[in-house]
């Protein structure tokens, strides 16, 4: 029977199954992959399933409804309790236990993919303790299709092969097939909440629908699973380009015995970690979730595009997303994707770090720069410009390059085109990396300064001593400013503590005049409810961004100023759990889960990250003490099966929303960044010193510091007003120029012809004598441009003051 979509009251995009819901028992989500496909467990049941055809999720939720047909009517996900388990070390796959609460029955999984097709199998029992209640139970699969991401406009119906009858569903070039080693006895293609399986069954126990077609909807596909001959099956699930396609991978899959696939399910997982690094001696929980991240790290990078590792499978508080909203966290950040990488590197594998690079490499744009996020094809989602972004990729090909990681590769382009960027565009950036504001960061300058340094290394072992020694002074002018840009003199936060770094001197992305007054500056605060206040003093507000500076060796552990700062950071930011300390990103934040545990809705309260409980055990390694106590809380707040999730309820338990404190808020699980910080966190210590940082940068600006003349730098996106007496005054152009400047108001003038790099910067450098050699009280150089190759004047004078 076909039915009439225009009756479909669910039939919309962005309308969910009802069954979707929060975080069951605290058990959150599990995850797993193969060659082919991808999935994702929570609360028991597989509740999206990614297909190679797109990197987005293709089903919301599969799972067993139960019923004798008279007397009950349950769900896996919502009347069940489940328990969840790894099926070895290293092999992201997962048994799963759903137990009737009156103990009458069980519901036994194990969760793999086929080794080499793109299909999902579900090894299922079906066990208890009285055999005649067994008798009467009927079990019906139920499948909820979310083709091409959405859960609008997809359709199912009945096909038959080879004496078979599998349920389909199709949307936009993608088909799904599904079927059991034991038959469908019945089946329906249902619209969700008027004709679907659920809806039947909750209705009166009874399977009264049998549709054989749901078109263009908000569907879920249901069978009834024939147990007359046995109670123990597989379930398969399998996609393709066509249904030819699809129904052949569920067929041949389906065709060998579940005992085979997981046995070269598991080799495949074992033979992966085979060159692994032996980190799990550094653990305090006899390696579990250095095994975990590994093959989670390994997992997220992309089958077809090689190299594209995203920031998580996935989607943060999801039952409150809708289809139009597509982006989650199933993209590219190069933040996070050269954090993966690395960790990856750290823990011995030379050959996805090299993919990534040559991945980003590929992706950049052609003036250096990489857009905010983007698809696994390249396509950029979100288009803000965030200056570490730019610098990360840098500090990767340089990790490969010492560690002679590199081979055939030469990452030289790439890494002038990104080094220019950064040198073009900083020292503001339009996003830091918590994406909310623009200004001076101190998690920025740290990258960039990093970067640029690693850059010039790179320049100067292929021979060019000249942007070598350029990329150099420009990374010196940038640490130079740090303090003057980014550590307030007044804070009010801590009683004692006036001097520390702020999270942000909030600044415009080209400002034509850089800040002067940073202390009376307001940050506007983003995510947070309407009516609350939203702007607070800069001063005032902080995070603990400024460790990365300890991180790549620009500052000591032990510099005053620092140490200021965890002060400042501990007293305001810090949480203690059962499984111990853990900070939350910045103070005012709304980022998180709301007060009454609620899913966040585009405002909440900011909870508490794991990973910055890695990066603070970073910094204490830097200042020479054990980091054990950080790898232990965060083996402590990853979940039973292994993984990290990007915030942790941080209040008292609210068991009705399923929010426990120091456990899983309804936020990304897994956040590779946060596994990526655990497995460096842990080579660190095997170390003894910060895995991250770059040798040569602690010796210039920490161990061997050498003093150097001041430089400032002026822009025509950035025109500096003042500057100390006896500096440099480095001034870019946009194209060739010849500078006419005076230092006596113009009763005198001199040309200087501009001078040009491989990094294609047009600039003239005033020497430190200009800037000294005027010394009354309102000094000042005052400058034009002659544009040689539009051969016009720039018709405006322009002055910096020295003084």
């Amino acid at each position: 029977m076909e039915q009439d979509p225009s009756k479909n009251a669910f039939g919309a995009p962005g309308m969910e199954p009802r069954w979707t819901h929060g975080n069951k028992d605290g058990i959150g989500t599990a995850y797993s992959a193969s060659s082919k496909i991808w999935y994702t467990l929570f609360g028991g049941i597989v509740t999206e399933v990614y297909s190679p055809t797109v990197d987005r999720p293709q089903v919301r939720d599969i799972q067993y409804l139960i019923t004798d047909g008279k007397s009950f009517f349950a769900e896996e996900m919502r009347d069940l309790k489940s328990s969840v388990k790894r099926l070895s070390d290293h092999t992201l796959g997962f048994g799963c236990t759903n137990t009737d609460p009156g103990g009458r029955y069980s519901i036994s999984k194990e969760v793999i993919t086929d080794p080499y097709l793109p299909c999902l199998l579900q090894h299922t029992s079906l066990t208890g303790p009285d055999e005649e209640f067994l008798k009467t139970l009927q079990l019906f699969a139920l499948c909820a299709p979310h083709l091409q991401v959405g859960g609008g406009g997809n359709s199912g119906y009945v096909t038959n092969v080879n004496g078979l009858r599998i349920l389909m569903a199709c949307k936009e070039g993608v088909w799904l097939a599904m079927l059991a080693t034991v038959p469908f006895s019945r089946t329906s293609c249902g619209y969700v909440g008027r004709s679907d399986g659920w809806t039947d069954l909750h209705e009166n126990f009874q399977m009264d629908y049998q549709f054989e077609r749901a078109d263009s909807g908000n569907i879920a596909l249901t069978g009834e699973l024939d147990l007359s001959k046995t109670r123990e099956f597989t379930l398969a699930l399998a996609f393709g380009d066509s249904e030819h396609r699809a129904v052949t991978n569920l067929l041949q899959s389906l065709g060998r015995p579940f005992s085979q696939h997981l046995t070269q399910y598991t080799q495949q997982w074992n033979d992966a970690a085979a060159h692994c690094l032996p980190l799990e001696k550094l653990s305090c929980d006899q390696g579990q979730l250095f095994r975990s991240s590994y093959s989670v790290l390994l997992a997220h990078e992309d089958k077809a595009y090689p190299g594209a590792i995203i920031a998580s499978l996935a989607i943060p508080w999801g039952e409150a997303k809708g289809d139009s909203d597509q982006g989650a966290y199933h993209l590219v950040w190069t933040r996070d994707m050269v954090n993966s990488a690395t960790a990856l590197l750290a823990a011995g594998d030379k050959a996805t770090a090299l993919r990534a690079l040559i991945f980003l490499a590929v992706s950049q744009h052609e003036d250096g720069g990489f857009a905010q996020n983007f698809w696994v094809n390249g396509d950029a989602y979100w288009t803000g410009i965030q200056l570490d972004e730019v610098a990360f990729p840098i500090l990767l090909a340089w990790r490969l390059f010492s560690e002679e990681g590199l081979h055939d590769f030469d990452p030289y382009t790439s890494v002038r085109r990104a080094a220019a960027y950064l040198v073009r565009h900083g020292p503001v950036t339009q996003q830091e990396r918590w994406e909310e504001a623009s200004g001076y960061s101190p998690s920025t300058l740290a990258s960039n300064i990093a970067a640029l340094i690693g850059a010039s290394l790179l320049f100067r072992h292929r021979g060019d001593e000249e942007t070598a020694c350029f990329t150099e002074q420009y990374a010196d002018y940038l640490e130079a400013h740090i303090e003057e840009w980014t550590v307030t003199s007044k804070g009010s936060l801590v009683p004692g503590v006036e001097k520390y770094y702020m999270r942000i001197l909030p600044e415009d992305v080209g400002a034509a005049n850089p800040a002067e007054d940073k202390e009376g500056r307001f940050l506007k605060i983003k995510n947070l409810a309407p009516g609350q206040p939203s702007e607070f003093p800069a001063k005032d507000v902080v995070d603990g961004g400024f460790l990365e500076l300890v991180r790549y060796g620009i500052r000591a552990a032990d510099d005053p100023i620092i140490l200021n700062s965890v002060k400042v950071l501990d007293s305001v930011l810090k949480v203690e759990t059962d499984a111990g300390p853990v900070w939350h990103r910045y103070n005012h934040d709304g980022y998180g889960q709301q007060e009454d545990g609620g899913p966040f809705k585009g405002f909440g309260c900011g909870r508490a990250w794991p990973l910055l409980t890695g990066e603070r055990g970073h910094y204490e390694l830097a200042a020479g003490r054990s980091a054990e106590t950080y790898i232990r809380a965060m083996e402590q707040l990853a979940s039973p099966t292994g993984l990290l999730p990007e915030q942790v309820w941080d209040a008292a338990d609210n068991p009705e929303a399923f929010m426990f404190r120091g456990k899983p808020t309804g936020s990304a699980m897994p956040l590779l960044w946060a596994h990526a910080e655990y497995i460096k966190l842990l080579r660190s210590a095997a170390d003894g010193r910060v895995y991250d940082v770059i040798s040569e940068v602690s010796q210039r600006y920490v161990t061997n510091r050498v003093k150097r003349e001041p430089m400032e730098v002026w822009k025509p996106d950035r025109r500096v007003r003042f500057m100390p007496k006896g500096s440099i005054l480095r001034i870019h152009g946009h194209e060739r120029f010849r500078l006419r400047w005076s230092t006596d108001d113009w009763q005198s003038q001199q040309d200087s012809e501009s001078k040009v790099n491989a990094l294609q910067i047009d600039f003239v450098d005033l020497p430190a004598a200009v800037s000294s050699g005027n010394d009354t009280k309102d000094a000042r150089i005052r400058f034009t441009f002659f544009w040689l190759d539009s051969e016009r004047w720039e018709g405006q004078d322009y002055e910096v003051g020295v003084r």
